[in-house]
């Protein structure tokens, strides 16, 4: 058994999505925002206090784009994972990298020193230039799907995910106004996935099933 330790709609719904669309078995463990503070246990299972933890056995993974690598090669009859052998495997890892490392980390600078910090220590200037450094990165995304569905032309694969849950930061930090067309347009196709529908009514069910609040980490404001 798989067992996924998520935050509503953090980082480790990349995982939690992946899951879905393997239609792998797995435990979802909700946890309150933010774990390291309001669930201090979860400090004996990751150290980091973060999300997400993914326990598969003796594997123990706390990198969320990693993850999307991991559980793709656990079934690669389903197609998301890329083999070393096919010619788009380095453009498929560059992307599921990309995807933390270059978008997802000008975002999570924009959501501190806007809303997590304490109002004297928020920086509205390193928001914004870090919303314009992400917006400049997904310059990427936009050329990638002006040509094809997928970053993979041809099909859908982890870094999909991996990238989507970047356009879903977005949405959350109110960046997606800003958009180019055919990101938005890819945007959409990715929601439209009954897995992705899935894993976000999943979040919800655990939710209410554990009695935490069903809001979003990035629409929390301390």
């Amino acid at each position: 058994m798989i067992h996924l330790h998520h935050c509503v709609s953090a980082r480790s719904f990349r995982p939690l999505w992946m899951l879905e669309e393997l239609q792998l078995p797995y435990r979802l463990h909700l946890l309150p925002f933010p774990p390291r503070t309001l669930a201090r246990s979860f400090l004996e299972r990751n150290p980091l206090g973060t999300v997400p933890l993914l326990v598969h056995g003796d594997v123990r993974m706390t990198e969320s784009s990693a993850m999307c690598q991991y559980l793709a090669a656990l079934r690669p009859e389903a197609g998301l994972d890329v083999s070393a052998a096919d010619p788009a495997f380095g453009a498929y890892l560059n992307w599921l990298h990309m995807a933390d490392a270059t978008l997802t980390f000008p975002q999570t600078l924009v959501l501190r020193y806007t809303h997590f910090e304490p109002p004297a220590r928020r920086q509205p200037q390193v928001a914004d230039d870090y919303g314009r450094w992400f917006l400049a990165r997904l310059r990427a995304v936009e050329s990638a799907a002006a040509r094809s569905d997928w970053l993979c032309p041809g099909r859908f694969t982890a870094a999909d995910v991996a990238v989507g849950y970047a356009l879903l930061l977005a949405q959350h930090l109110g960046l997606d106004a800003q958009l180019g067309e055919a990101t938005r347009a890819y945007w959409q196709r990715l929601q439209a996935r009954p897995a992705y529908r899935r894993a976000l009514a999943a979040q919800q069910q655990a939710a209410l099933d554990e009695g935490i609040s069903p809001q979003p980490s990035p629409d929390i404001r301390p």
